[in-house]
């Protein structure tokens, strides 16, 4: 079957002030697949994620999502965009004065003309989606970081998007707490059919998850390589690349 895009990012620079940040980056996103924005810290990737999402425009370039540039788009056809995709911040973002179900209620209250009799039903759900089910009256300073993730990913779950933004979603957890993220979104990719963006350096999650990548690079500010994280590793020649996924320095070569 052909492949759909769902997202593009089209001849994208990010300037803050003077500084160039990111510099003509252009790739897609196809319905339905896993992802990844991978470099090393300060490469710019949380950045582009966030000029993906609409929270920061661009000194020049397009972001498209289902067709629509979002940058330019009115208001109202914005608002209805942002109802397809969810986001879970590097922190998970949690309001830590709310239980995990209010959180996870808020953008269904915030979004969605329903029965408010619902909700409670709903957010249990989404709970229950990522190992959460008996959690929904706890804070977050009640439960453990990789939890956390689980709860922010419910939320940004919680109006079913067609594409998951995910930044460092396994950043601070343990080695085996970050396995049990990476295997929650296979599951959420395999069963709901969603398209996930991720933000991420991590080795592990990059070679169990994904099959198509971008890296970009903290001093040209570009994309210096894509395709299959596995093929980049044995076959790349930029040096760069081969040293991120040995885990040295370029300096080290």
């Amino acid at each position: 079957m052909p492949q759909t895009e769902c997202l593009r990012v089209e001849n994208l620079v990010v300037r803050y002030t003077d500084e160039l940040i990111l510099d003509d980056i252009s790739f897609s996103v196809n319905r339905g697949e896993i992802f990844i924005i991978m470099g090393g810290s300060g490469s710019g990737k949380s950045t582009l994620l966030r000029h993906m999402v609409g929270l920061e425009m661009p000194a020049s370039g397009h972001v498209y999502i289902r067709g629509t540039n979002i940058s330019s788009t009115d208001e109202q056809t914005f608002m209805n965009l942002l109802k397809k995709i969810g986001v879970l911040f590097q922190g998970s973002a949690l309001i830590g004065s709310m239980t995990i179900g209010e959180n996870v209620a808020l953008p269904i209250i915030e979004h969605l003309k329903i029965d408010s009799r619902l909700i409670p039903q709903i957010v249990r759900m989404k709970l229950s989606m990522v190992g959460l089910a008996c959690f929904e009256q706890h804070l977050p300073n009640e439960i453990s970081g990789g939890m956390k993730k689980r709860a922010g990913l419910a939320r940004a779950m919680a109006l079913n998007p067609e594409i998951l933004f995910l930044d460092e979603p396994s950043a601070g957890l343990d080695p085996g707490t970050a396995a049990g993220i990476d295997e929650l979104i296979l599951h959420i990719n395999r069963t709901l059919g969603t398209t996930i963006v991720i933000v991420t350096h991590d080795l592990d999650s990059i070679f169990t998850v994904g099959k198509r990548a971008i890296m970009l690079d903290i001093n040209s500010k570009k994309i210096i390589a894509q395709g299959d994280p596995r093929t980049l590793k044995d076959s790349h020649d930029n040096p760069i690349v081969r040293n991120f996924f040995m885990r040295k320095s370029v300096h080290d070569s």
